[in-house]
């Protein structure tokens, strides 16, 4: 398989490779992070014809995408696959691309032919970080760079995240320029900054004429409820999972304060400088903001940091240390930099 990837890029260059398929299903930040694969292959290679296969739920991150021929949309039911992949070979694909790297999807490339590659998670290498604290990921690049990886000797373009919308900025937003917004959001406890923090935070930044801008999806309704709640002045426009109006809305904003999170990549797609508290996971896992303003604030002097490659519901020591250490006032302090920048 590897001496085969070998040849790819130059079969691509010889025009032997006209049809590749690209495989990513979830997540939200996932799916964003190829979209500088997606574009860079388009742009060196205007003839190839590149469809994608996502999981309806995060189908509106490419819906638009003009570098994209196809997209489909993975079958919920699992009665329907047999005939999804079927549809699938008859499309006859060259090369496919897998970015998922997992069971389903290895299940699902199996089914087709051409040629196929498949991207390195460098599961073992996380492992040994997480588990031994032993850091063979030091200089590794970042997920977009690791996806492109998947044809040797690719080079990516050296733009950012895309993410094409059709959508407005919320009325309520157009009358304010001085706009932060917070995504206090996150699918583990230990990649939320405390809500407290983001609370203390929020009357700061109001008090010295800030007004903050609550995003989340369906699943942040309440931490963005209780924040709402608690900051001066704030507006929330948490519990629409619409990707597109979160990003448009986000667009209106300065600069946005995140955990590390999807919603953390969508600002990165829209170019709006972003604050991210890294807690449980670290910069070497490779989804550190991609070619966007940001201030990264992790807690650098805890031996017991990464606990988790992707979180976990409870921090395993009880400190929690990773994230209470990073201070309100500290995140302000870096806010005003990043600002003044």
């Amino acid at each position: 398989m590897k001496n085969q990837n070998q040849n790819i890029l130059h079969a691509i260059q010889m025009g032997a490779i006209k049809k590749i398929l690209i495989v990513r299903f979830s997540s939200l930040g996932d799916v964003l992070l190829t979209s500088p694969f997606i574009r860079s292959l388009k742009k060196q290679f205007p003839n190839l014809i590149i469809d994608f296969v996502v999981k309806e739920s995060y189908k509106d991150i490419l819906v638009n995408n003009p570098y994209i021929n196809k997209l489909y949309t993975l079958p919920s039911q699992k009665d329907k696959l047999l005939q999804f992949a079927i549809d699938l070979y008859e499309n006859n694909y060259d090369l496919i691309v897998d970015l998922q790297n997992n069971f389903r999807s290895s299940s699902l490339i199996k089914k087709l032919n051409g040629r196929k590659t498949v991207f390195n998670k460098r599961t073992i290498l996380k492992f040994l970080l997480v588990k031994f604290k032993i850091n063979m990921l030091k200089d590794e690049p970042q997920i977009p760079l690791r996806y492109a990886e998947t044809i040797p000797g690719f080079k990516l373009d050296p733009g950012g995240l895309d993410l094409f919308g059709n959508k407005m900025p919320n009325k309520k937003l157009e009358a304010n320029n001085n706009l932060i917004g917070f995504c206090p959001g996150s699918r583990h406890f230990t990649k939320m900054w405390p809500k407290e923090y983001f609370i203390e935070l929020g009357n700061i930044l109001s008090k010295a004429g800030y007004r903050i801008v609550l995003f989340g999806g369906k699943s942040d309704k309440v931490i963005c409820s209780e924040l709402h709640s608690a900051i001066t002045n704030s507006l929330s426009l948490c519990g629409d999972d619409d990707i597109l109006q979160i990003a448009a809305d986000m667009q209106m904003c300065k600069l946005v304060v995140c955990n590390d999170s999807g919603l953390m990549h969508a600002a990165c797609a829209v170019k709006i400088p972003v604050i991210v508290f890294f807690g449980s996971t670290v910069k070497e896992f490779g989804f550190t903001p991609y070619k966007n303003k940001n201030l990264i604030l992790e807690n650098n002097s805890l031996s017991c940091r990464p606990c988790s490659h992707i979180g976990r519901a409870s921090c395993p020591k009880g400190h929690f240390k990773c994230m209470l250490q990073l201070t309100p006032q500290l995140a302000y302090k870096n806010i005003v930099e990043l600002l003044e920048s």
